[in-house]
């Protein structure tokens, strides 16, 4: 597994902003949108294209268009879904799935309870949206999913990660292809499984607590 740590100054600054428990939903929102059009940046590094031969005002050339068949990118509900509108910005020709993940409190382990999704995934190049990289759980189970779809190469973008939960994806993924980029790895989880210093929970701060 690749881990791609975000290192530029607008991202450390939008991130700050961010973490600041005063910056109210609606600038939440704005800015969350504009990092992650910063990190998909990073993350698309090595999406497919194809040649196309064009001509401009002066002469004909080769330049190269998103290949096919298009890339998915793949928001895990809720607050994947804040992430969206940054990435297809930058990808404007991506496809978009769904993934709506939560975690049993009985058995503690992720489940999916929604999901709107190709059933064959095998030459797609697949992006997922998580805010949080916590303890790992969901986002491992996104990634599971996806390769037993049959995805073969799938990167997870995340604001913010925990090396506890970047640990726990190592595990998981084993040698399959994927790529983890993050906006900032922080420096752990406290006793409540919450990153440190993190930003919160991002659903709530994106769209409000719901009951």
């Amino acid at each position: 597994m690749r881990v791609h740590v975000a290192d530029h100054p607008l991202i450390t600054h939008k991130l700050t902003v961010l973490r600041d428990e005063r910056t109210p939903s609606s600038v939440f929102r704005q800015l969350t949108e504009e990092l992650v059009t910063l990190l998909a940046y990073e993350a698309t590094r090595n999406v497919r294209v194809e040649s196309i031969e064009i001509r401009t005002p002066v002469t004909a050339t080769t330049g190269v268009r998103i290949g096919e068949p298009r890339p998915l990118v793949v928001p895990i509900l809720r607050a994947g879904l804040g992430m969206l509108d940054g990435m297809v910005k930058l990808l404007p020709t991506a496809e978009v799935g769904f993934l709506g993940m939560a975690r049993d409190e009985q058995t503690l382990q992720p489940y999916t309870y929604a999901e709107r999704l190709p059933a064959d995934l095998s030459d797609r190049q697949c992006f997922i949206l998580d805010p949080m990289l916590a303890t790992g759980g969901s986002l491992g189970a996104a990634i599971d999913f996806l390769f037993a779809r049959g995805a073969q190469d799938v990167t997870a973008i995340c604001i913010l990660g925990a090396p506890e939960g970047v640990a726990k994806i190592k595990d998981l993924v084993g040698d399959r292809d994927v790529t983890l980029v993050l906006g900032s790895l922080d420096e752990g989880l406290n006793e409540k499984g919450y990153i440190v210093p993190g930003l919160g929970d991002a659903g709530d701060r994106l769209y409000g607590t719901a009951d």
